[in-house]
């Protein structure tokens, strides 16, 4: 099996040790990592200039190529020129705090694991739970095992998962699962501040009101000690107002009409 594994804490990150030492087992695994923390980066990609590509090694040991790109630049650059063929997995982790509701629309860890799913290949994000001390060898553990029991079942190619590890010792985890994403948003705000040469800044803030998650979903069970599973797509649709919008026949004569006036549409 060929294994694609990045993330968003950046090449030199501990988790990202981790899981490539479990993942090791299951086939050859690939690392394509940002050079630095790229976290909350989301599905960004490099336009504006050209990306650079270094091999990095700890000691004597290669451990995998740093990019100067987002994460999911590392994908799209690992699967389309540093891999000679396509992976059969990618994998995304372990980030250093959960991507649990609307922190995947933010996190580059999860954006990384859906680059690949755009790319048609299976593909898994992996974080756990922020601690003051995290332990990241019994979460890649965890991981390994997760995914091996997902390729079991032989999803679709291009299936995107994302997967929560509660920061506990294993034997106070419940379990694994399978959850939807929460929509829960942040109250958020900012505050500001003065810089020493008298310029005002502002530094985000915002709580989440957990009375108001729902608690069937990821949010909710990663924090009562479950690991959670949440299959996603990139398929933003809103089925719901799909068929609604489409009756409102929205008309655009009158601009059209004003655009002609104007020279502007022709």
């Amino acid at each position: 099996m060929r294994i694609l594994l990045t993330n968003d804490d950046g090449i030199y990150a501990p988790g990202i040790a981790a899981l490539k030492a479990e993942l090791a087992a299951l086939g050859e695994v690939t690392v394509v990592a940002p050079e630095a923390e790229r976290s909350a980066a989301g599905h960004s990609i490099t336009l504006d200039r050209p990306l650079r590509v270094h091999d990095v090694y700890v000691g004597e040991v290669f451990l995998g190529y740093a990019c100067d790109g987002s994460p999911a630049d590392c994908v799209k650059l690992g699967v389309k020129e540093v891999l000679q063929t396509a992976p059969d997995l990618v994998v995304s982790g372990i980030n250093l705090g959960a991507n649990v509701g609307i922190n995947v629309l933010y996190s580059g860890t999860v954006a990384a694991a859906l680059e690949g799913a755009i790319l048609s290949v299976t593909s898994v994000a992996v974080s756990l739970e922020s601690s003051k001390k995290p332990d990241f060898t019994p979460a890649a553990n965890i991981a390994r095992e997760v995914i091996v029991q997902i390729l079991e079942r032989r999803p679709p190619a291009g299936s995107l998962f994302n997967l929560n590890v509660p920061a506990r010792p294993c034997a106070d985890i419940k379990g694994v699962v399978v959850a939807p994403q929460s929509t829960v948003s942040y109250d958020d705000g900012f505050e500001v501040r003065t810089d020493p040469r008298g310029a005002k800044y502002f530094w985000m803030t915002g709580e989440l009101d957990r009375r108001e998650v729902s608690p069937d979903t990821d949010t909710a069970l990663l924090a009562d000690g479950y690991v959670t599973l949440t299959p996603l797509t990139y398929d933003l649709t809103d089925r719901r107002l799909l068929a609604q919008a489409a009756a409102w026949r929205i008309d655009i004569t009158n601009a059209m009409r004003a655009g002609r006036n104007h020279g502007g549409v022709k």
